[in-house]
């Protein structure tokens, strides 16, 4: 078969997060960022979703085998990122807004390395059932 065929893998996690420019005052942060700029942060339940496409192997019908694309989501991303508080307990948002395309942005090159090249890699992911975000557009 040389047909693309694309698998998607479906997981969340939860966490917390502030929208915050350093470089601000406290007037253009809230003016800018509104109530996603607390102080005290606030949390989503992030649901993600991890498109990987590519034209099954001839020998096992995959794409990619799921059960191997589950854990390595668990591994690089859920175990990294589930009920921390972005901003505070993250190397990777220490210095960049943990904004939804920030964030997606990240999950794709944390994941990026763990997936045959061959294969093309697509996230998307939702802060809300009515705000999500794709990477790469």
């Amino acid at each position: 078969m040389d047909k693309s065929v694309a698998v998607f893998r479906k997981e969340h996690f939860n966490a917390a997060h502030r929208l915050h420019n350093p470089s601000w005052d406290a007037a253009t942060n809230e003016k800018v960022f509104g109530k996603c700029n607390l102080p005290h942060y606030h949390g989503h339940n992030y649901e993600l979703i991890v498109k990987v496409t590519g034209v099954p192997d001839p020998e096992t019908g995959y794409v990619m085998d799921m059960k191997v694309l589950s854990d390595i989501i668990r591994d690089i991303v859920l175990e990294r990122f589930d009920h921390k508080n972005l901003n505070e307990d993250t190397v990777e948002f220490k210095h960049l807004n943990p904004t939804a395309e920030n964030i997606a942005v990240v999950i794709y090159d944390l994941l990026r390395p763990a997936i045959n090249t061959a294969l093309d890699l697509k996230i998307t992911l939702y802060e809300t059932p009515r705000n999500f975000v794709e990477y790469p557009a």
